[in-house]
């Protein structure tokens, strides 16, 4: 339960920085990205009737729409599957990447609508010209709860900057995932993961 707390809230911190950004002819900072992206995001959440009253649709329209253009899920899935990656076909990466994909979009959509009232802290970057990896650090603040330290991994691609790592409180969603993908893989071989991250969509497709 713990591990599943854990992955919702850094999924769902992750819809409020990257969600809403139109890339421009020249692509932002990554934490100008974060800045400009979070009230706007966090605005759509609190007046959204749709969101609020838990309309499936809506909220996998917004996510489809304003969240996955910001993820590197392709090398999120590499760094989740770890040393097993390269023994992978290439028909089973496209498999691992669409369902991995669709697991956290789920996650994030089951969990969306809680933090409406939420306030997010961006922390100095120290930017080189040169830089293409960085870690663009936040903290997450909620009415009577403790902030939250939030960290994004990011790196430059041709179409602007893409979180491919989300750290909370020091712990990371990949290296989560990583470890329990490994014992389904040591288990089953790659097919069994394949199948564990079908079942586990298709369950949650159909207890929304």
């Amino acid at each position: 339960m713990m591990k599943l707390c854990f992955i919702r809230l850094c999924a769902v911190i992750g819809l409020f920085v990257f969600g809403s950004m139109t890339l421009a002819s020249t692509n932002p900072a990554p934490d100008v990205l974060v800045k400009n992206t979070t009230e706007e995001v966090l605005a759509i959440v609190r007046r959204d009737k749709g969101i609020q009253a838990d309309n499936t649709k809506r909220i996998y329209e917004l996510v489809d729409t304003k969240v996955l253009p910001h993820f590197d899920f392709e090398r999120m899935t590499q760094l989740a599957v770890g040393k097993y990656w390269n023994k992978a076909t290439p028909a089973q990466k496209q498999h691992l990447v669409r369902d991995f994909r669709t697991l956290l979009v789920r996650t994030y959509a089951s969990s969306l609508r809680d933090f409406g009232e939420s306030h997010v802290k961006i922390k100095p970057l120290n930017l080189q010209p040169g830089d293409n990896e960085v870690t663009v650090r936040t903290e997450v603040q909620q009415p009577g709860a403790q902030p939250v330290s939030i960290d994004y991994r990011m790196e430059r691609t041709a179409g602007g900057w893409k979180a491919y790592d989300i750290t909370v409180d020091g712990v990371s969603l990949v290296t989560n995932y990583r470890s329990s993908f490994a014992n389904q893989i040591r288990a089953k071989g790659i097919d069994g993961l394949i199948e564990a991250l079908v079942a586990k969509n298709t369950s949650a497709a159909g207890n929304p």
